[in-house]
């Protein structure tokens, strides 16, 4: 087992906006399909990686509590996160240096109301 964590969903509301929004910050392509009356924006990934879907169901609630999805940014997070604002999302905390080991880090928020962080190591 490689990763305790296998696959993180994060609530929509509005699935072609948050596809769109999450397209637009990572510059990766977004594989919609859907489950059991779930639809789903699958991020790419590979046999190595988390699992990581947009998801829009009866159930699913976008939300700024609970657990924090870090997304990595690379090397550098601030290309990504100067298209966060651009793309229709906030910005809550700018690139902040956690430590000279650990990198950088930021807060948003997406189209939807989640919040969650970017990562990069410099």
């Amino acid at each position: 087992m490689n990763n305790l964590i296998s696959i993180v969903e994060i609530p929509v509301i509005d699935f072609a906006r948050a596809v769109r929004f999450y397209q637009n910050i990572t510059g990766i392509t977004i594989e919609e399909t859907e489950m059991d009356g779930v639809k789903l924006g699958v991020l790419p990934n590979d046999e190595e990686t988390v699992n990581v879907v947009l998801a829009k169901g009866d159930d699913y609630q976008p939300t700024t509590g609970g657990a924090l999805l870090y997304l990595n940014a690379g090397r550098d997070l601030q290309p990504m996160l100067n298209k966060v604002e651009q793309s229709g999302g906030q910005v809550i905390v700018p690139k902040t240096m956690i430590s000279p080991e650990m990198g950088f880090f930021a807060l948003f928020t997406d189209t939807e109301g989640n919040k969650l962080g970017l990562h990069s190591t410099h």
